[in-house]
């Protein structure tokens, strides 16, 4: 089996960041926004934080689908052969279709947000009576939703984690002959 270095490091490394760094803006930045001098402030302070984030993690989902796209195709033969690989492969699939539609719908409510440079805020998520009525919409959906991106890029370290363990020489031996039995 060839190495697949490059692959596996932009899957990797890729995943890391996209889990990481929406991990920390949900925990700290969106949070942080609130501390903000005035309230026009709190907006203005999340917005420059997610529109620097963004090229960032845009990045990185594209190294990790580089380097996932790499990696089926340095596996395909462990696809093929080994019982329990392809029913994880769809599973990251799954994990990373969902992943890419959140990411995707948040940017857009993001969007909303952030074009609305002196709006009133309580925080990065929370709006408050002043705050225009489809930004204060779209900040209660990114409240959710902020977590909803490090959960499922969380999920998918998990199977990653697992893929590897399927290619433990005795795993992969052990998935090759309950392929071949009956």
């Amino acid at each position: 089996m060839a190495r697949d270095t490059i692959s596996r490091s932009m899957h990797d490394v890729g995943l890391a960041a996209w889990f990481g760094g929406t991990l920390a803006n949900a925990v700290a930045l969106n949070p942080a926004a609130a501390q903000a001098g005035g309230s026009t402030d709190r907006g203005a302070v999340a917005n420059a934080g997610w529109d620097h984030w963004t090229p960032v993690n845009g990045a990185a989902i594209g190294a990790h689908v580089v380097g996932s796209l790499g990696q089926l195709v340095g596996n395909k033969g462990r696809l093929a052969g080994q019982q329990g690989v392809a029913s994880m492969a769809a599973t990251k699939t799954a994990l990373t279709a969902a992943a890419l539609g959140v990411t995707a719908y948040s940017r857009m409510l993001g969007k909303r947000v952030s074009q609305e440079r002196e709006m009133p805020a309580a925080s990065g998520t929370k709006p408050e009576s002043g705050t225009p009525p489809t930004v204060a919409a779209a900040q209660r959906q990114l409240r959710a939703l902020q977590w909803a991106v490090p959960a499922l890029t969380g999920a998918l370290i998990v199977v990653s984690s697992f893929a590897g363990e399927q290619q433990r020489a005795s795993e992969a031996r052990n998935g090759m002959v309950r392929r071949l039995l009956p």
